[in-house]
């Protein structure tokens, strides 16, 4: 007995209707299974579980984001987490004379909200503030934070369902908490080399794991990790991200010159394979408790894997585009002007202080946000040095 299945009892119940929803969906994963021969790879799993259309966690309307959802985000806890990150975007859009800023998916709308209204105080706004977000659900909160929260500036804001057209963006690329929610493969290292894991079963007796062949693709991959970090020990199980070289190509295809910014949970190849690490880096999220059985609720909860950030600095450079920074997150606020923008709250405020005082202490400290998430900045067509990585750039982990 698996050891989330012990502790079921402790999580909160889903709904009636939410298990009817989860149950939708595994009879259709179990139908790709059938059709697949019996198993399916994981990448596939996880497609189906977070996006498959009204069924996949970020595809129907469960709420996700806050107190009442499963995780919080670094926009939801702070404003300042905003307010920092638009001071590069007002950089790039400056050294540019103007473009757009496009968001991957923009969750509720706090983070395109507050760094929109900090655009316009710093007379830096762009021509549209464009996201591309598969959620119908979530493009209705996000219109609607929009709509209360800077209601002057939502005529900028559009709304995409695919990339722009190629080579037709200037301006800035944002990304939060967004690479880790693209499908991984997973792999476990046996007695003969790499496998594979697979998911099997039906919706009637649930899902498995279940280790088989490792084909030319898996093979490669760890045959990289390995040429990096040394031998993987027999049993080390882990997982990489199979999407990021296509995912580059087509972002560099559409930005013609601006940066890029993508902030995530990661860590540079080294740590993320290290022996320490023998059982990777895959997580679930379901009402704020972490837990690693991905097969439990398909649709109702979130799958995630943190970001190899030395394989997105990879394939970034593939892409035509420069690496301009690295570093965790706190080091990213503070060269983004964080303590000047605490320094604005005043201390004689004194609950408004201790408040800022908090939220800042939860975005940087290093056993909250400050290590676990790190920051990534790419240039294309542009000749600008980010000031937000002056404090620390630590480009030579990678």
């Amino acid at each position: 007995m698996r050891a989330f299945e012990r502790s079921l009892a402790d999580f909160p119940a889903p709904s009636p209707e939410a298990l009817a929803v989860s149950a939708r969906l595994a009879a259709r994963i179990a139908a790709e299974i059938a059709a697949a021969g019996g198993r399916l790879r994981f990448d596939r799993y996880m497609q189906l579980a977070l996006y498959a259309p009204g069924l996949g966690y970020y595809s129907a309307g469960s709420r996700k984001f806050g107190a009442d959802g499963d995780f919080t985000t670094a926009p939801e806890l702070s404003p300042l987490f905003a307010r920092c990150l638009a001071r590069p975007c007002a950089q790039v859009l400056a050294a540019l004379g103007g473009g757009d800023v496009l968001e991957f998916g923009a969750g509720t709308g706090t983070m395109a909200a507050g760094v929109l209204a900090e655009l316009a105080r710093l007379d830096c706004l762009p021509g549209r503030y464009r996201i591309l977000d598969a959620s119908a659900e979530l493009r209705e909160r996000q219109r609607a934070t929009l709509a209360a929260k800077v209601p002057a500036l939502l005529d900028r804001v559009e709304w995409l369902d695919a990339l722009p057209p190629a080579g037709s963006l200037r301006g800035v690329v944002l990304g939060n908490e967004l690479l880790d929610a693209m499908p991984v493969r997973r792999f476990r290292i046996g007695a003969d080399g790499p496998q594979e894991l697979y998911v099997r079963g039906d919706a009637a007796t649930g899902f498995e794991l279940v280790a088989g062949p490792a084909d030319a693709g898996c093979r490669a991959a760890v045959a990289a990790i390995e040429a990096a970090v040394g031998p993987l020990a027999e049993g080390y199980e882990s997982e990489w991200n199979p999407a990021l070289p296509a995912w580059f190509a087509s972002l560099g295809e559409t930005l013609a010159a601006g940066a890029a910014i993508l902030i995530d949970y990661g860590h540079p190849r080294r740590a993320y394979y290290h022996p320490s690490r023998a059982r990777g880096t895959f997580l679930c999220h379901y009402r704020h408790r972490a837990h690693d059985d991905a097969l439990v609720w398909p649709g109702l909860q979130d799958l995630t894997a943190h970001v190899d950030f030395t394989a997105v600095a990879d394939a970034a450079l593939a892409a035509g585009f420069e690496v301009a920074g690295y570093c965790t997150q706190a080091w990213f606020l503070f060269g983004c002007g964080l303590e000047a923008l605490l320094a604005e709250v005043d201390p004689e405020d004194l609950p408004r202080h201790v408040e800022a005082v908090r939220q800042v202490k939860l975005l940087t400290l290093p056993g909250e946000m400050g290590e676990r998430f790190q920051a990534i900045g790419l240039t294309k067509g542009i000749g600008l040095r980010l000031p937000a990585f002056a404090l620390r750039d630590e480009r030579g982990r990678l």
